[in-house]
């Protein structure tokens, strides 16, 4: 149904008269007595009776008036909620993260974006950097923050919004716990935590920092999220590498020490594989 015939209806209902409501709509008096007919004809009803003062709403018309303004009303949301997603200030914001970007990332980033945009309504999803790519490319996200580096190719945009260092996590009665210098050498006999396969960018990263360091890690225990890995380490299992923003998640039984070998450092990525 034409909304335009639906506020000239709406405008005629309110008047009474063919030529104030031409006037308030700024279109001819003619034109407007076409779509009032036009209306009509499909509606297959008199909305008013013509009258020598003006025009009378019908009981038909009475009735109709009252869903023509909710349609009208309705088709104007529609119209704003569609300007709104086009100028960026309304819609859905749909964002996949890594885990430890809890940290830091998500309680920085958000509350600004939702101070300069209220209006968009800011939907999080926590999975591995893997999945987070994968659900950009099947466009069920608009926007990921994951850790490089990304082992498998894609067609993403990719933008650093923060890098950390490595940090070794050890259980806090552990010899290296002490507040000596440090090189990840020392640790290259110890039981280490690893990421798993799914947690490619951390597992890329960790790996590489102890061949770099001149050995191969002895993997004793493997865990997809960070948490796991130091709740392993807490449980005397090993020790392993961690970002460095884990410092903030602080647990009774497990020391973090900064390793005197500049790492490879690791970026936290913003994927802007698809604009909002």
């Amino acid at each position: 149904m034409d909304l335009r015939r639906l506020r000239h209806f709406d405008v005629l209902a309110e008047t009474l008269n063919f030529s104030r409501a031409a006037d308030r709509l700024h279109v001819a008096q003619p034109a407007l007595s076409v779509s009032i007919q036009k209306l009509e004809r499909e509606l297959g009803t008199r909305l008013f009776d013509r009258t020598p003062a003006g025009v009378q709403l019908t009981i038909a018309g009475a009735a109709a008036l009252v869903e023509a303004r909710r349609l009208i009303f309705h088709g104007e949301q529609l119209h704003r909620a569609v300007q709104s997603v086009m100028d960026g200030t309304g819609g859905r914001l749909r964002v996949g993260f890594v885990g430890s970007a809890i940290y830091r990332l998500i309680p920085t980033l958000v509350p600004q974006f939702r101070a300069l945009y209220p209006g968009v309504t800011v939907v999080l999803t926590e999975g591995t950097s893997i999945e987070i790519i994968a659900r950009l490319e099947e466009e069920t996200l608009d926007l990921g923050i994951v850790r490089t580096p990304m082992l498998k190719s894609h067609g993403a945009t990719l933008k650093t919004l923060q890098r950390d260092r490595m940090l070794l996590a050890l259980p806090a009665d552990h010899p290296l716990a002490l507040p000596d210098p440090l090189t990840l050498r020392d640790a290259a006999d110890e039981p280490f935590i690893m990421y798993s396969p799914e947690a490619a960018g951390l597992h890329a990263h960790a790996m590489s920092a102890c061949e770099a360091a001149g050995f191969v890690p002895n993997i004793t225990q493997e865990a997809t999220q960070i948490p796991t890995v130091l709740a392993l380490v807490e449980s005397g299992l090993g020790v392993a590498l961690v970002p460095e923003v884990m410092r903030t998640y602080r647990l009774p039984k497990i020391t973090y020490r900064d390793l005197r070998e500049v790492l490879p450092r690791e970026a936290l990525i913003n994927d802007s594989c698809r604009a909002w």
